[in-house]
């Protein structure tokens, strides 16, 4: 029989029980006991509902659970502890050190660089690796967690990242120049011993990651796979499974080919085009194959009448003893479920799939193959009507839009005069200092606010009283950054809930969920808006709180935008056409929004584009149409301004070797860009190539809470000055303060302020 089976399932719970668990950890609310404990509680509630759905017992993953990055968990899995957090108490002080700094008596580390998994919105933890590097299993969190689910009668398939991935993925620690894929057979041996220690325990089926096979991969790699594979498979009584996701295996089928494995698991949601390959190899090398065939990243309904005609074909090829259905890749990446959304328009909820709902689709799509279409007739019935409602609805056409879209010219893609023009017009008017500072917008989001913004949608508080509320606030936070004394301010975004949501809410052709929680990093979890329909904006999202911020000080006020390519990014896009024509829907709504704010005397306006390089496809074959599409939907959003006002934009976590051309072709007048976490790394970049505009790289790490000195900051500003013009340099954090507690805060910025001040009287 075909077999529904799942790639990973999302952690944090229904409610968000496991965010509120950590947070209240990390506060002293709650002992390493209570928080170990409630996991457990949360691991058997996941395990339970995968099982109830009717994912096939002993392919229900573990494992996929993390108090924080799955990657990160391996790291204490396989003994890599950077020297730093060495003398801090095992497992969870060094564990939550390395992914967010720890700060107190006698201790002050940072935390480890950061990075977006591949081309989505959530961050790992990037591995760093010496020459001499050992490894050894020093967490048993795999098989401790294989144990737990057993206990509860469930038999399940462990998960783990493989080895040449795992290494794939890290970096070389400062001072260690190797490659560390050069690790292979240090590690693979560990590996080994996990895998033993699982089948001990009872594990049947092991499934191992291996996502870089996504990447362009380096032809020795074939032979390093599959001399890893061997040992590994020759373990006695384990299945392994290595799955691919995230797009095509393309030339890496030859790799695939190599390994001496159970089966594969392949995405034909990204790369649908790779089914007939697939499947002949599967044939060929007598392998289980698992299907993605359910979309793990995105929140539309399956089309159920074409993903069983596609399993067919393999089982028509293979036998259905041999096939498994999938997610394209893990569930991390959805919502959990749909039951909390009673207050969406009902016809678009209709089209949706979450998580939970993933799990009846995928069964859904097992049953129709081993039984017959008939025995789940009432479900595809609905399916069928789900789609064709969606197709035809008027909500999500809108030809006032497409009008629009067909009126643009070429332009509309450039700025009246370059740079060289623009800067001196620009610093006329705005009359900065040598190292100007600023932030890259938010400031803490405190309780008060959040419950203040809770107060006004529960109907406790009038608009009036919020509005009363949110003013307060924002001269708060700029009687602060004037007395510490930031040269260009921002209003802090007090009234907004997200920097893509809040934005979404006053656009046309988005929809929102009451519960549609993802994890973007740790704790941190983001709830996607959802681009359902044609996009345009009915009216002005963001001048009332500028101008009225600008109002209030002398100093130049920055208005702050989301720009196109995060907003679609960032969200859960539609799927039924290109992202590059709901990415113009959206520069052309963010324009109008950038032409009222200067209208309205705003001198400064920022543009965030932090997932540019997120959305890069993993194929370097595919870079250039997309970067192309990517940079003219930024300019379509910025240039209809004069010279006098300065364009900012914002990005982070980003390798800028790959998109430096298109940071160029952006022409923003200042770029701030994560720094501080990279030790310097992105810098080379623009030493290399060359960058004539304003720069701001961040000084400090905000999603940490330690407070870096001024010696320190001072020391990292003096680093960046050897690749760096000074003329162009901008002094900042690394991203916006959203997430910080104001002490912390103010002491950092205290900190930056001064270092800028030092360099100026030292120039």
């Amino acid at each position: 029989m075909v077999h529904a089976t799942n790639l990973g399932f999302p952690r944090m719970g229904g409610n968000r029980e496991l965010k509120k668990m950590v947070e209240n950890y990390w506060a002293g609310k709650l002992d390493e006991k209570s928080l170990l404990s409630g996991a457990k509680t949360l691991r058997a509630e996941h395990w339970s509902i995968q099982k109830a759905a009717g994912i096939q017992d002993g392919h229900i993953p573990s494992n996929d659970f993390s108090f924080y990055d799955q990657v990160l968990d391996h790291l204490h899995i396989f003994n890599v502890i950077p020297k730093k957090y060495q003398g801090l108490q095992f497992p969870l002080e060094a564990y939550f050190a390395m992914g967010r700094g720890l700060q107190k008596e006698g201790v002050d580390v940072p935390a480890m660089e950061m990075k977006k998994w591949f081309d989505t919105n959530y961050h790992f933890i990037v591995p760093e690796f010496t020459a001499e590097q050992e490894f050894s299993l020093r967490s048993r969190k795999p098989i401790d967690e294989f144990v737990e689910a057993k206990a509860h009668g469930i038999t399940t398939r462990p998960v783990l990242i493989g080895p040449v991935s795992f290494l794939r993925l890290g970096k070389a620690a400062k001072g260690h120049n190797f490659d560390p894929i050069s690790l292979l057979d240090k590690l693979v041996p560990v590996y080994e011993t996990l895998l033993k220690e699982l089948v001990a325990a009872g594990a049947e089926w092991v499934q191992l990651d291996e996502p870089v096979l996504t990447f362009d991969l380096p032809k020795e790699f074939k032979d390093l796979y599959a001399k890893a594979y061997a040992r590994l498979s020759a373990v006695s009584g384990v299945k392994i499974l290595v799955a691919n996701y995230f797009g095509r295996l393309g030339d890496n089928i030859d790799i695939v080919a190599n390994l001496p494995v159970s089966a594969i698991h392949v995405d034909l949601v990204r790369a649908p085009e790779e089914l007939d390959a697939v499947v002949k190899l599967a044939k060929d090398k007598s392998l289980v194959l698992s299907l993605g065939v359910i979309n793990g990243r995105n929140i539309w309904k399956a089309d159920l009448d074409a993903a069983i005609a596609t399993v067919k074909r393999a089982v028509a090829v293979l036998g259905a003893d041999r096939v498994l259905v999938a997610p394209s890749c893990s569930m991390l990446h959805t919502p959990h479920s749909l039951e909390p959304e009673v207050k969406m328009d009902k016809q678009i909820r209709d089209w949706l799939s979450f998580a939970v709902q993933k799990l009846d689709e995928l069964v859904v799509i097992a049953k129709a193959v081993n039984n017959g279409e008939d025995s789940v007739k009432a479900a595809l019935e609905a399916n069928r009507a789900s789609m064709k409602a969606r197709r035809t609805s008027p909500l999500v056409h809108d030809a006032k839009v497409q009008a629009e879209m067909k009126a643009v010219t070429e332009d509309m893609f450039k700025r009246k005069s370059p740079f060289t023009t623009r800067s001196p017009a620009q610093q006329a008017k705005l009359n900065l200092p040598a190292f100007p500072t600023t932030t890259v917008g938010s400031f803490p989001q405190t309780k008060e606010v959040r419950v203040a913004r809770q107060n006004l949608k529960k109907g406790n508080w009038t608009q009036a009283e919020y509005e009363t509320f949110i003013k307060a606030e924002t001269d708060k936070c700029i009687r602060f950054q004037e007395k510490v004394g930031l040269d260009m301010l921002v209003h802090g975004e007090f009234e907004r809930n997200d920097m893509v949501e809040y934005f979404g809410e006053n656009l046309k052709g988005y929809v929102f969920s009451q519960n549609g929680w993802v994890q973007s990093y740790g704790s941190r979890c983001v709830k996607p808006p959802i681009i359902y329909g044609d996009v345009s904006r009915p009216e002005p999202m963001t001048v009332y709180w500028s101008t009225y911020a600008q109002k209030q000080t002398t100093k130049p006020m920055k208005g702050m935008l989301t720009g196109p390519v995060t907003m679609l990014q960032w969200s859960f896009v539609r799927d039924d056409q290109p992202r590059s024509d709901t990415a113009f829907q959206l520069a052309l709504a963010i324009r109008k929004e950038v032409q009222d704010l200067e209208k309205a005397g705003i001198p400064a306006i920022q543009i965030d584009e932090p997932a540019i390089r997120e959305g890069l496809p993993l194929r370097r074959s595919d870079w250039e149409a997309y970067l192309k599409w990517a940079a003219r939907a930024f300019l379509l959003s910025s240039t209809g301004v004069e010279d006098t006002t300065q364009i900012h934009t914002h990005m982070c976590y980003s390798d800028f070797n790959d998109i430096f051309s298109t940071i160029q072709a952006l022409d923003a007048d200042a770029i701030t860009i994560e720094n501080s976490k990279s030790d310097l790394k992105l810098l080379h970049a623009f030493e290399k190539y060359g960058y004539a505009n304003g720069i701001g790289p961040g000084l400090y790490d905000i999603h940490s809470p330690r407070v870096p000195s001024q010696q320190e900051m001072g020391d990292r500003l003096k680093e960046m000055l050897v690749y760096l013009k000074k003329e162009l340099v901008w002094v900042n954090p690394d991203c916006g303060l959203k997430t910080r507690g104001w002490p912390e805060t103010e002491k950092a910025l205290d900190n930056m302020c001064r270092v800028a001040e030092s360099f100026r009287n030292a120039a």
